[in-house]
């Protein structure tokens, strides 16, 4: 299943720390891509560095808006789950999410704008009571994939070796760093 998430309403004086997290949570509990709906360069340059040094295919990139990269996902034949406390149970429309193809998950900021309500197939709610869209999005991965996602391995320049009381961390070269 591709699953991508675009992350709306990012205001880069006031929002960088949350959407990197959202972006953090979405490369590490499988999703395929984050598009923010808005530019903040340095963020998207900081998703990008983490992919490299700590592995996987995660791709993230910028975006003028939301309505387009919306559209062009559902005419491609791909589905839309808007993550909101106002929605369905998560538990009454996972099975159901699970059986689409591809979904853009769609995780908002501060307002969120009627129209997002209308073009997604699922409004769907990790809870009824006011909570982070970080903790709303690792939920909704962690279901979505059943918790599969917790054992990728990463393959990347750092790695993390789990340990019941220590930390054990190895870092491994650039290939192209040489011996120099």
């Amino acid at each position: 299943m591709r699953v991508v998430v675009l992350r709306l309403g990012h205001r880069p004086e006031r929002d960088k720390r949350v959407t990197t997290h959202v972006g953090l949570v979405a490369r590490a509990f499988g999703a395929d891509e984050m598009i923010l709906a808005g530019r903040d360069d340095k963020l998207v340059e900081g998703l990008q560095d983490v992919s490299k040094r700590w592995g996987g295919d995660f791709r993230v990139r910028s975006a003028d808006g939301w309505k387009g990269e919306a559209r062009r996902w559902k005419g491609s034949g791909g589905r839309i789950v808007h993550l909101t406390m106002y929605g369905t149970p998560l538990s009454e429309s996972i099975d159901e999410i699970r059986s689409a193809g591809s979904v853009m998950v769609i995780v908002g900021a501060e307002k969120v704008p009627p129209e997002i309500y209308d073009i997604a197939d699922w409004n769907v709610g990790v809870g009824n009571q006011p909570h982070s869209e970080v903790a709303a999005l690792a939920i909704f991965l962690d279901r979505l994939f059943m918790g599969q996602e917790l054992g990728r391995n990463f393959q990347g320049r750092i790695e993390v070796f789990p340990s019941p009381r220590y930390k054990t961390v190895i870092e491994r070269r650039d290939e192209d760093e040489g011996d120099g």
